[in-house]
């Protein structure tokens, strides 16, 4: 199909950052191995090789890549949108690319997908470089270099989990917090001569998770509810589940109107991998609904984990999805799978 990008491979430090479990990437930029998941700290993965770079999708949006994860920027006569702010070391060079793109045009909002520090590092540099349309201070931050910022929205519970990080877990600067948030199953922003839906996904990937739909330029921004580079990743100490990732594949899918012979269309960013079309998306939901399937019917039947595991029950998707190596293995999401099913669908701290 066309409009497709080569993409980089994610490395192992990535995936500790896509699971949120690799602290802030601020704290260092040493070389080295990362910190096993759950924990904070270890050294940091070296980024002055990592490009930051652009592909113009459709309309006012387009694509931002930095080899193991996306973000998007929407670009018009108001100003500058940006999905998502990579790692705080690539700030910099995602400013730069920004510049490049929409010249001296201000950034006027930031959009957070979800939590995790791969795709909100880069807030408060990116938030203190841009303007919003509305002077004055936001969500109480007081001092002349916090006065006018862009505005960062998200869903609440990606301020919950800023500002009540777990045990071990640095708090990010207050500074990369979102200053508008939103509760409901759906926020609408207007911006650039078209409307923006941001589409609440309880339960997915994390309990925070955003789906950014620009319905002029027809393109969707998922964030990490869809990735076509592994297994689904399923962040349970977080409030994901796998249905809920199948129940936000289909929200995608629902918004998705391919052209002739389902190619093209709608446009869909994922938060790691090539940009794709509606068919890409289905081939991944029916994929994770035929393992959800297949784990259901054999937790039903009383099989334990180990028992799913020597099934190997994904193993006809184990060739393009899967991995034995990183901190999301085949292994881990089998696990996360398994659990998730096994238990009651978790509450969403909002809805």
């Amino acid at each position: 199909m066309k409009h497709l990008t080569k993409l980089g491979v994610i490395s192992t430090v990535a995936i500790a950052l896509f699971m949120g479990t690799a602290g802030r990437a601020q704290q260092g930029r040493a070389g080295g191995a990362a910190p096993a998941p759950g924990r904070q700290g270890g050294a940091q993965q070296n980024f002055d090789n990592v490009q930051v770079r652009s592909l113009h999708v459709q309309g006012n949006v387009w694509m931002i890549n930095a080899g193991f994860v996306n973000a998007a920027i929407q670009v018009g006569d108001e100003g500058v949108l940006v999905v998502d702010t990579l790692v705080e070391p690539l700030a910099d060079k995602f400013i730069a690319e920004i510049r490049k793109i929409a010249g001296n045009k201000p950034i006027r909002m930031i959009v957070n997908t979800h939590v995790h520090p791969d795709h909100t590092g880069g807030n408060e540099k990116i938030a203190k470089a841009g303007r919003s349309i509305v002077g004055g201070n936001f969500a109480g931050q007081v001092g002349q270099a916090a006065a006018n910022s862009a505005q960062i929205f998200a869903h609440e519970n990606v301020q919950l989990r800023m500002s009540q990080p777990a045990a071990g877990e640095p708090m990010p600067p207050f500074a990369a917090w979102p200053t508008d948030t939103y509760i409901e199953a759906q926020k609408d922003l207007y911006f650039n001569g078209e409307g923006i839906e941001l589409l609440h996904q309880p339960n997915a990937h994390t309990d925070g998770d955003t789906v950014v739909y620009f319905r002029k330029s027809d393109v969707v921004v998922t964030g990490d509810v869809y990735v076509n580079t592994l297994l689904p990743v399923i962040n349970m100490q977080q409030g994901g589940n796998l249905n809920g990732i199948i129940k936000s594949l289909n929200a995608i899918i629902k918004l998705t109107i391919p052209k002739e012979k389902q190619e093209g269309g709608t446009f869909v960013i994922p938060g790691h991998g090539r940009l794709v079309d509606e068919a890409d998306v289905v081939e991944y939901r029916d994929m994770t609904t035929i393992i959800r399937d297949r784990f259901q019917d054999a937790i039903k039947r009383g099989q334990t984990l180990e028992q799913v595991k020597a099934a190997r029950l994904a193993r006809d998707y184990e060739g393009r999805y899967g991995a034995t190596q990183g901190f999301w293995t085949t292994d881990a999401f089998v696990e996360a799978a398994y659990k998730s099913l096994s238990q009651p669908q978790a509450v969403t701290r909002s809805n």
